[in-house]
């Protein structure tokens, strides 16, 4: 059964793998795409590295209440 919490991950997960794929082996796209906006945020390495550990961290808390049991 499909909840909102379940969604909200997955989208989550989604989102921090693609910007790790990005940042690790496109590093200068997002920032010739985006010149305005990675003046501000930019897409670094780290920080896209942390964001997929809180994204997974988050993850195990809610396989571990039952809720991600696929």
């Amino acid at each position: 059964m499909l909840n909102a919490e379940l969604i909200i991950f997955y989208l989550f997960l989604i989102d921090s793998v693609i910007a790790n794929v990005l940042a690790w082996f496109y590093p200068n796209w997002f920032k010739k795409r985006y010149p305005k906006f990675y003046k501000y945020f930019p897409m670094t390495k780290g920080w896209c590295a942390l964001y997929l550990i809180l994204v997974l961290w988050i993850g195990f808390a809610l396989y571990r209440l039952g809720i991600l049991n696929y």
